[in-house]
């Protein structure tokens, strides 16, 4: 299992605009990466509610390979456009132990 922290900052005042793409995000990784993407929620920072944060799991590398390949991901790339503040920060991690 492959574990993924995405944060991404939003332009002050393009909260719910970003909200509504990455939102669509999480429905298009639902319909088409169903099995392969376990886990795929989205968060927003109770401190700063320009700052949204995806929680990622994949069954594997081929799978998360393949979601930064997917049509879905391609066209939220092209929606954050005059959105974000700055670069998303992408961390992957691998898990040692857990609750489940």
């Amino acid at each position: 299992m492959i574990t993924v922290v995405a944060k991404l900052q939003a332009v002050a005042g393009k909260e719910d605009q970003l909200r509504a793409v990455l939102t669509e995000m999480v429905g298009n990784v639902k319909k088409h990466e169903a099995g392969k993407v376990p886990t795929y929620s989205l968060h927003t920072s109770d401190a700063d509610p320009t700052l949204f944060m995806f929680y990622e799991q994949y069954a594997d590398a081929e799978a998360f390979a393949a979601h930064s390949q997917t049509d879905h991901m391609k066209a939220m790339g092209a929606s954050l456009a005059g959105l974000l503040a700055g670069r998303p920060v992408i961390e992957r991690y691998t898990g040692i132990a857990s609750v489940s």
